[in-house]
């Protein structure tokens, strides 16, 4: 026998489809499983614009993956056309965050665990992995940094500006630096005492500021 007759043999013709119930437990399960990745998403998020749009697709990807597998695992030539179909698929959305990362991973995880009938398997490890993220996301180890955008006259008054930062922040470290005639420009990275930023005010009323900005600042992108 070769590859051919196993398609012509009636081994296809006699593989059982899936029943109502079962399909019908498997979507309900993984959109409940869906919602908490999508709840815990919303808990652990971190950045400046929250996107509903992301949670939502956690959800709809779970359940899709559960509906993938399910049709995978009852039909052979619909899982090699599956496969094809998948090959061809190309995602070009850009992952700001390496977290959001492993929300999709989760996501699709629990749809294929779940359609493989390991309920118990889907549920506890979706738990253990939601509570280990809003322990590990949500503890404070440091200080949040900050960055000020500092504009002024001249040198001096630089220094001046520097000195009066360094005694009202933690840490305060330039990051980059551009001067042009009649004005310097610089970003500065500061670690706030007890998140006042009062400091600003006066920064910016000093003799030669032009303008002082603080804004949020994790890493990636200001906010």
């Amino acid at each position: 026998m070769n590859f051919n007759d196993i398609f012509k043999s009636s081994f296809l013709e006699n593989v059982s489809s899936i029943s109502v119930l079962d399909m019908l437990l498997t979507l309900v399960l993984s959109f409940g499983i869906g919602l908490f990745i999508f709840l815990i998403y919303k808990k652990t998020y971190r950045g400046v614009m929250y996107s509903a749009t992301f949670g939502t697709t956690l959800i709809a990807l779970t359940m899709i993956t559960s509906a993938v597998i399910l049709a995978v695992t009852s039909n052979v030539v619909l899982s090699l056309g599956m496969v094809g179909a998948l090959s061809i698929v190309r995602f070009r959305t850009a992952i700001k965050d390496p977290l959001d990362i492993a929300f999709l991973f989760w996501a699709i995880g629990a749809g294929i665990i779940l359609a493989a009938g390991m309920i118990p398997l889907a549920v506890i490890s979706s738990v253990v992995i939601g509570l280990i993220l809003l322990f590990f996301v949500n503890k404070k180890s440091h200080t949040h940094p900050y960055m000020v955008v500092l504009n002024c006259d001249n040198h001096d008054v630089e220094v001046k500006a520097r000195e009066f930062l360094k005694k009202n922040v933690i840490r305060c470290t330039v990051k980059s630096k551009s001067a042009v005639k009649g004005a310097i420009e610089m970003n500065i990275e500061v670690r706030l005492k007890d998140d006042d930023t009062d400091f600003i005010n006066i920064l910016s009323e000093m003799p030669g500021v032009n303008s002082a900005v603080i804004v949020s600042y994790n890493g990636d992108y200001m906010g």
